[in-house]
């Protein structure tokens, strides 16, 4: 008569003979009924593409060309003495370059608990890095803006 631990030896050498883990699709088939699994890069940057389309239709004829991107994190120097991580970059346009805003998305990220502090979070650093480029104040450039992003 068999004992429990031969039958679980048995079963589990059936299951996974040669060591290499569980059988099955490496990805899960996509269902048409079933919502797209989203990544929190791609939602992130959902987020940030709405909210920069919104003010940069809003801005585009003071702005000019502004190039927007999201990266995950800054590139930080060795000699970077601040406590704190950027979360943007603002580098303005000369001659033919365009003006380039990147968000950070970790730094932003690790901020915020909710999905609306990120909403929020988000929002700030758009408007005052759009404030410093056009010399106004930020309430000046959408009306949701609440404060300080540091």
């Amino acid at each position: 008569m068999e004992d429990a631990s031969s039958r679980t030896t048995a079963v589990r050498r059936r299951r996974d003979r040669r060591g290499r883990g569980m059988r099955g699709p490496a990805v899960v088939p996509r269902d048409p009924g079933r919502p797209e699994l989203r990544t929190a890069r791609e939602r992130f940057d959902d987020l940030a593409l709405s909210i920069v389309t919104e003010i940069d239709e809003r801005w585009q004829d003071r702005l000019g060309l502004v190039e927007y991107a999201v990266e995950d994190a800054p590139q930080i120097p060795d000699d970077w003495d601040s406590g704190t991580v950027p979360l943007s970059s603002l580098v303005r346009g000369t001659g033919g370059d365009p003006t380039r805003l990147v968000l950070f998305r970790r730094p932003i990220e690790h901020r915020c608990e909710t999905r609306t502090d990120l909403e929020a979070m988000v929002l700030t650093v758009v408007v005052e890095q759009v404030a410093e480029l056009l010399g106004i104040e930020a309430e000046q450039v959408d009306p949701r803006y609440e404060g300080d992003a540091d």
